[in-house]
Protein backbone atom coordinates (compact mmCIF):
# COMPACT_ATOMS: atom_id res chain seq x y z
CA UNK A 1 0.00 0.00 0.00
CA UNK A 2 2.00 3.41 -1.01
CA UNK A 3 0.66 6.76 -1.32
CA UNK A 4 1.96 10.42 -1.09
CA UNK A 5 4.86 10.61 1.93
CA UNK A 6 4.24 12.30 5.11
CA UNK A 7 6.19 13.13 8.08
CA UNK A 8 5.52 12.15 11.89
CA UNK A 9 5.27 15.39 12.93
CA UNK A 10 2.68 16.25 10.21
CA UNK A 11 0.52 13.23 11.22
CA UNK A 12 0.95 14.25 15.01
CA UNK A 13 -0.83 17.57 14.20
CA UNK A 14 -3.36 15.92 11.50
CA UNK A 15 -4.33 13.40 14.03
CA UNK A 16 -3.83 15.11 17.60
CA UNK A 17 -1.65 12.73 18.40
CA UNK A 18 1.21 12.87 21.46
CA UNK A 19 4.50 11.98 19.51
CA UNK A 20 7.70 10.87 20.74
CA UNK A 21 10.97 10.51 18.74
CA UNK A 22 11.80 11.75 15.45
CA UNK A 23 9.17 14.41 13.69
CA UNK A 24 10.93 13.76 10.55
CA UNK A 25 10.61 10.18 10.02
CA UNK A 26 8.96 10.40 6.72
CA UNK A 27 5.98 7.66 6.15
CA UNK A 28 5.04 6.61 2.76
CA UNK A 29 3.17 3.47 3.65
CA UNK A 30 1.98 0.76 6.10
CA UNK A 31 2.72 -2.59 6.88
CA UNK A 32 2.14 -4.90 10.18
CA UNK A 33 5.22 -4.82 13.18
CA UNK A 34 6.52 -8.01 11.84
CA UNK A 35 6.97 -6.83 7.88
CA UNK A 36 6.79 -3.18 7.78
CA UNK A 37 10.09 -1.54 7.00
CA UNK A 38 11.75 2.12 7.65
CA UNK A 39 9.07 4.10 5.38
CA UNK A 40 6.12 2.18 6.97
CA UNK A 41 4.11 3.06 9.78
CA UNK A 42 2.37 0.03 11.90
CA UNK A 43 0.59 -0.02 15.11
CA UNK A 44 0.50 -2.35 18.21
CA UNK A 45 -3.14 -2.29 19.86
CA UNK A 46 -3.06 -6.33 21.17
CA UNK A 47 -0.44 -6.90 24.69
CA UNK A 48 0.47 -10.23 22.59
CA UNK A 49 2.16 -8.65 19.62
CA UNK A 50 4.70 -6.38 22.18
CA UNK A 51 7.72 -8.53 21.70
CA UNK A 52 7.70 -7.77 18.13
CA UNK A 53 7.77 -3.88 19.13
CA UNK A 54 11.29 -4.71 20.01
CA UNK A 55 12.09 -5.96 16.42
CA UNK A 56 9.70 -3.95 14.14
CA UNK A 57 11.46 -2.55 11.33
CA UNK A 58 8.85 0.43 10.78
CA UNK A 59 9.76 3.77 10.73
CA UNK A 60 6.87 5.02 12.98
CA UNK A 61 4.44 2.98 15.01
CA UNK A 62 1.60 3.96 16.59
CA UNK A 63 0.91 3.09 20.60
CA UNK A 64 -0.57 3.43 24.14
CA UNK A 65 1.35 5.56 26.22
CA UNK A 66 2.18 2.50 28.37
CA UNK A 67 3.94 0.80 25.12
CA UNK A 68 5.74 3.88 24.32
CA UNK A 69 7.62 4.61 27.84
CA UNK A 70 11.06 3.06 26.48
CA UNK A 71 10.29 2.59 23.10
CA UNK A 72 13.78 3.55 21.47
CA UNK A 73 11.87 4.76 17.81
CA UNK A 74 9.20 7.31 16.93
CA UNK A 75 5.60 6.37 18.14
CA UNK A 76 3.00 8.72 17.77
CA UNK A 77 0.89 8.08 21.25
CA UNK A 78 -2.90 7.28 20.57
CA UNK A 79 -5.81 6.62 23.16
CA UNK A 80 -6.67 3.59 21.04
CA UNK A 81 -4.06 2.82 18.29
CA UNK A 82 -6.01 0.61 16.17
CA UNK A 83 -8.77 3.25 15.30
CA UNK A 84 -5.78 6.08 15.05
CA UNK A 85 -4.23 3.65 12.46
CA UNK A 86 -7.36 2.87 10.54
CA UNK A 87 -7.94 6.49 9.90
CA UNK A 88 -4.02 7.21 9.18
CA UNK A 89 -3.80 3.94 6.61
CA UNK A 90 -6.72 5.63 5.04
CA UNK A 91 -4.08 7.94 3.59
CA UNK A 92 -2.13 5.98 1.76
CA UNK A 93 -5.28 3.66 0.45
CA UNK A 94 -7.15 6.74 -1.27
CA UNK A 95 -10.41 5.76 -3.52
CA UNK A 96 -9.92 6.03 -7.22
CA UNK A 97 -11.67 9.41 -8.42
CA UNK A 98 -15.31 9.57 -9.82
CA UNK A 99 -15.74 9.98 -13.37
CA UNK A 100 -19.39 10.99 -13.87
CA UNK A 101 -21.12 9.87 -16.48
CA UNK A 102 -23.20 7.17 -17.96
CA UNK A 103 -21.17 4.58 -19.71
CA UNK A 104 -22.10 3.90 -23.26
CA UNK A 105 -22.82 -0.17 -22.05
CA UNK A 106 -24.85 0.85 -19.60
CA UNK A 107 -28.94 0.90 -20.05
CA UNK A 108 -30.67 3.38 -18.06
CA UNK A 109 -34.99 3.28 -18.48
CA UNK A 110 -36.08 6.32 -19.73
CA UNK A 111 -38.23 6.64 -16.29
CA UNK A 112 -35.11 6.75 -14.26
CA UNK A 113 -33.61 9.76 -13.03
CA UNK A 114 -29.44 10.21 -12.67
CA UNK A 115 -27.80 12.88 -11.64
CA UNK A 116 -24.82 14.00 -14.08
CA UNK A 117 -22.75 13.88 -11.03
CA UNK A 118 -22.91 10.22 -10.30
CA UNK A 119 -20.85 7.39 -12.65
CA UNK A 120 -22.82 4.76 -14.39
CA UNK A 121 -19.77 1.98 -15.56
CA UNK A 122 -20.03 -0.62 -17.83
CA UNK A 123 -23.22 -3.05 -18.58
CA UNK A 124 -24.90 -1.23 -15.61
CA UNK A 125 -28.90 -1.63 -15.62
CA UNK A 126 -30.96 1.13 -14.52
CA UNK A 127 -34.76 0.48 -13.95
CA UNK A 128 -38.05 2.58 -13.69
CA UNK A 129 -38.59 5.19 -11.10
CA UNK A 130 -35.07 4.50 -10.04
CA UNK A 131 -32.78 7.74 -8.50
CA UNK A 132 -29.01 7.68 -8.49
CA UNK A 133 -27.84 10.69 -6.54
CA UNK A 134 -24.94 12.59 -6.75
CA UNK A 135 -21.64 11.37 -6.21
CA UNK A 136 -22.53 7.54 -6.83
CA UNK A 137 -20.40 5.10 -7.95
CA UNK A 138 -22.23 1.95 -9.87
CA UNK A 139 -19.56 -0.56 -10.62
CA UNK A 140 -19.22 -3.13 -13.31
CA UNK A 141 -22.37 -5.04 -13.78
CA UNK A 142 -24.79 -4.14 -11.47
CA UNK A 143 -28.63 -4.44 -11.84
CA UNK A 144 -30.66 -1.88 -10.54
CA UNK A 145 -34.58 -2.55 -10.60
CA UNK A 146 -37.24 -0.45 -10.08
CA UNK A 147 -37.97 2.34 -7.47
CA UNK A 148 -34.83 2.24 -5.68
CA UNK A 149 -32.86 5.29 -4.31
CA UNK A 150 -28.92 4.85 -4.40
CA UNK A 151 -28.13 7.62 -2.06
CA UNK A 152 -25.43 10.48 -2.57
CA UNK A 153 -21.96 9.06 -2.32
CA UNK A 154 -22.47 5.70 -2.52
CA UNK A 155 -20.47 2.74 -4.17
CA UNK A 156 -21.72 -0.40 -5.81
CA UNK A 157 -18.72 -2.23 -6.37
CA UNK A 158 -19.33 -4.65 -9.09
CA UNK A 159 -22.37 -6.73 -9.90
CA UNK A 160 -24.38 -5.48 -7.26
CA UNK A 161 -28.46 -6.31 -7.59
CA UNK A 162 -30.74 -4.02 -5.82
CA UNK A 163 -34.22 -6.11 -7.10
CA UNK A 164 -36.68 -3.67 -6.08
CA UNK A 165 -38.18 -1.17 -3.32
CA UNK A 166 -34.41 -0.71 -2.16
CA UNK A 167 -33.35 2.48 -0.76
CA UNK A 168 -29.69 3.17 0.17
CA UNK A 169 -29.00 5.92 2.54
CA UNK A 170 -25.92 8.09 1.73
CA UNK A 171 -21.77 6.74 1.47
CA UNK A 172 -23.13 3.23 1.48
CA UNK A 173 -20.96 0.90 0.43
CA UNK A 174 -21.67 -2.42 -1.29
CA UNK A 175 -19.90 -5.39 -2.43
CA UNK A 176 -19.60 -7.74 -5.27
CA UNK A 177 -22.17 -9.90 -5.79
CA UNK A 178 -24.56 -8.73 -2.95
CA UNK A 179 -28.39 -8.75 -3.30
CA UNK A 180 -30.59 -6.78 -1.69
CA UNK A 181 -34.41 -6.56 -1.97
CA UNK A 182 -35.00 -10.06 -2.83
CA UNK A 183 -38.31 -11.57 -2.13
CA UNK A 184 -38.08 -12.83 1.68
CA UNK A 185 -39.03 -16.37 2.57
CA UNK A 186 -42.87 -16.06 2.84
CA UNK A 187 -44.70 -19.20 2.42
CA UNK A 188 -48.08 -20.01 3.96
CA UNK A 189 -48.75 -24.07 3.70
CA UNK A 190 -52.47 -24.55 2.79
CA UNK A 191 -54.31 -27.33 3.68
CA UNK A 192 -57.81 -26.86 2.71
CA UNK A 193 -59.15 -28.99 0.01
CA UNK A 194 -58.40 -32.99 -0.40
CA UNK A 195 -55.29 -32.93 -2.60
CA UNK A 196 -52.20 -32.80 -0.17
CA UNK A 197 -51.19 -29.89 1.65
CA UNK A 198 -49.01 -27.65 -0.46
CA UNK A 199 -47.04 -24.11 -0.13
CA UNK A 200 -48.52 -20.23 -1.15
CA UNK A 201 -45.86 -17.78 -1.49
CA UNK A 202 -46.76 -14.56 0.38
CA UNK A 203 -46.56 -11.94 -1.82
CA UNK A 204 -42.92 -9.22 -0.57
CA UNK A 205 -44.62 -5.96 -1.10
CA UNK A 206 -42.06 -4.33 1.45
CA UNK A 207 -38.71 -3.14 0.34
CA UNK A 208 -35.37 -2.11 1.83
CA UNK A 209 -34.21 0.23 3.63
CA UNK A 210 -30.66 1.22 4.70
CA UNK A 211 -29.07 4.08 6.45
CA UNK A 212 -26.24 6.16 6.27
CA UNK A 213 -22.48 4.87 6.08
CA UNK A 214 -23.61 1.34 6.04
CA UNK A 215 -21.60 -1.26 4.09
CA UNK A 216 -22.75 -4.22 2.98
CA UNK A 217 -20.41 -7.40 2.63
CA UNK A 218 -20.04 -9.70 -0.65
CA UNK A 219 -22.58 -12.00 -1.60
CA UNK A 220 -24.38 -11.04 1.27
CA UNK A 221 -28.45 -11.03 0.89
CA UNK A 222 -31.02 -8.68 2.41
CA UNK A 223 -34.67 -9.60 1.97
CA UNK A 224 -37.29 -7.23 1.35
CA UNK A 225 -40.33 -7.07 3.62
CA UNK A 226 -43.56 -8.59 3.54
CA UNK A 227 -45.25 -5.95 4.11
CA UNK A 228 -43.26 -3.30 6.01
CA UNK A 229 -39.24 -2.50 5.11
CA UNK A 230 -36.70 -5.03 6.12
CA UNK A 231 -34.38 -2.29 8.13
CA UNK A 232 -30.62 -1.44 8.77
CA UNK A 233 -29.98 1.70 10.55
CA UNK A 234 -26.89 3.94 9.99
CA UNK A 235 -23.53 2.67 10.23
CA UNK A 236 -24.05 -0.89 9.85
CA UNK A 237 -21.39 -3.19 8.77
CA UNK A 238 -22.13 -6.63 7.08
CA UNK A 239 -19.26 -9.01 6.66
CA UNK A 240 -19.25 -11.34 3.62
CA UNK A 241 -22.38 -13.85 3.19
CA UNK A 242 -24.48 -12.95 5.43
CA UNK A 243 -28.44 -13.62 5.12
CA UNK A 244 -30.48 -10.97 6.68
CA UNK A 245 -34.32 -12.50 6.29
CA UNK A 246 -37.56 -10.05 5.93
CA UNK A 247 -38.52 -7.45 7.81
CA UNK A 248 -35.47 -7.67 10.19
CA UNK A 249 -34.40 -4.65 11.91
CA UNK A 250 -30.37 -4.17 12.67
CA UNK A 251 -29.52 -1.06 14.75
CA UNK A 252 -27.17 1.43 14.10
CA UNK A 253 -23.53 0.61 14.79
CA UNK A 254 -24.14 -2.98 14.73
CA UNK A 255 -21.10 -5.14 13.21
CA UNK A 256 -21.85 -8.67 12.10
CA UNK A 257 -18.94 -11.39 10.49
CA UNK A 258 -19.27 -13.35 7.79
CA UNK A 259 -22.10 -16.43 7.18
CA UNK A 260 -24.03 -14.72 10.19
CA UNK A 261 -27.99 -15.28 9.67
CA UNK A 262 -30.57 -13.59 11.09
CA UNK A 263 -34.59 -14.91 10.25
CA UNK A 264 -37.10 -13.02 9.32
CA UNK A 265 -39.03 -10.50 11.57
CA UNK A 266 -36.12 -10.44 14.27
CA UNK A 267 -34.57 -7.32 15.63
CA UNK A 268 -30.78 -6.22 17.10
CA UNK A 269 -29.99 -3.67 18.72
CA UNK A 270 -27.52 -0.77 18.56
CA UNK A 271 -23.84 -1.20 19.40
CA UNK A 272 -24.37 -4.85 18.96
CA UNK A 273 -21.50 -7.76 17.53
CA UNK A 274 -22.56 -10.63 15.55
CA UNK A 275 -19.94 -13.53 15.60
CA UNK A 276 -19.11 -15.41 12.24
CA UNK A 277 -21.72 -18.24 11.39
CA UNK A 278 -23.63 -17.10 14.48
CA UNK A 279 -28.17 -16.79 13.93
CA UNK A 280 -30.44 -15.52 15.15
CA UNK A 281 -34.37 -17.22 14.92
CA UNK A 282 -37.08 -15.22 13.63
CA UNK A 283 -39.65 -12.46 15.80
CA UNK A 284 -36.87 -12.40 18.69
CA UNK A 285 -35.36 -9.14 20.21
CA UNK A 286 -31.61 -8.30 20.57
CA UNK A 287 -31.12 -5.02 23.78
CA UNK A 288 -28.35 -3.19 22.69
CA UNK A 289 -24.76 -3.83 23.30
CA UNK A 290 -24.76 -7.47 22.70
CA UNK A 291 -21.80 -9.67 21.86
CA UNK A 292 -22.99 -13.16 20.55
CA UNK A 293 -20.19 -14.88 19.77
CA UNK A 294 -18.90 -17.10 16.99
CA UNK A 295 -21.30 -19.95 15.80
CA UNK A 296 -24.20 -19.34 18.47
CA UNK A 297 -27.81 -19.65 17.81
CA UNK A 298 -29.74 -17.19 19.28
CA UNK A 299 -33.07 -19.07 20.27
CA UNK A 300 -34.48 -16.53 22.89
CA UNK A 301 -35.04 -12.69 23.15
CA UNK A 302 -32.43 -11.23 25.02
CA UNK A 303 -32.92 -8.40 27.18
CA UNK A 304 -29.57 -7.62 29.01
CA UNK A 305 -26.41 -5.94 27.45
CA UNK A 306 -23.83 -8.50 27.77
CA UNK A 307 -21.75 -11.63 25.91
CA UNK A 308 -23.46 -14.62 25.22
CA UNK A 309 -22.47 -18.13 23.53
CA UNK A 310 -23.53 -21.50 22.81
CA UNK A 311 -22.96 -24.61 21.18
CA UNK A 312 -20.17 -27.20 22.33
CA UNK A 313 -16.35 -27.16 21.63
CA UNK A 314 -14.52 -28.76 19.20
CA UNK A 315 -12.89 -31.77 19.77
CA UNK A 316 -11.39 -35.27 19.31
CA UNK A 317 -14.40 -36.90 17.51
CA UNK A 318 -14.47 -40.19 20.02
CA UNK A 319 -14.54 -37.88 22.93
CA UNK A 320 -17.30 -35.87 20.98
CA UNK A 321 -19.51 -39.15 20.40
CA UNK A 322 -19.50 -40.17 24.22
CA UNK A 323 -19.82 -36.77 25.21
CA UNK A 324 -23.31 -36.20 22.75
CA UNK A 325 -24.07 -39.91 23.97
CA UNK A 326 -24.27 -38.56 27.75
CA UNK A 327 -26.55 -35.77 26.36
CA UNK A 328 -29.36 -37.84 25.77
CA UNK A 329 -28.81 -38.73 29.74
CA UNK A 330 -29.05 -35.53 31.15
CA UNK A 331 -33.03 -35.21 31.35
CA UNK A 332 -32.97 -38.15 33.26
CA UNK A 333 -30.01 -37.51 35.53
CA UNK A 334 -31.86 -34.47 36.40
CA UNK A 335 -35.48 -36.06 36.85
CA UNK A 336 -33.34 -38.46 38.99
CA UNK A 337 -31.55 -35.61 41.30
CA UNK A 338 -34.89 -33.86 41.76
CA UNK A 339 -36.31 -37.00 43.10
CA UNK A 340 -33.70 -37.88 45.75
CA UNK A 341 -33.93 -33.51 47.07
CA UNK A 342 -37.81 -34.40 47.13
CA UNK A 343 -36.94 -37.24 49.35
Amino acid sequence: MSGAAITAGELSERFGLALSGDPGAVVSGVGTLAAAGEGDLSFLSNPRYRDQLRRTGAGVVVMREADAEGFEGTALVAADPYVAFARIAALFDPPAALQPGIHRSAVVDPGAVVDPRAEIGPFVSVGARTRIEAGARLGPGCVIGEDCVVGEGCELVARVTLVKRVRLGKRVVVHPGAVLGADGFGLALDRSGDGEPHWIKVPQRGGVLIGDDCEIGANTSIDRGAIEDTILEHDVRLDNQIQIGHNARIGAHTAMAGCAAVAGSAEIGRYCLVGGGAGVLGHLRICDHVTINAMALVTSSIDQPGEYSSGTPLMETRRWRKSAARFKQLDSLARRIAGSQEE
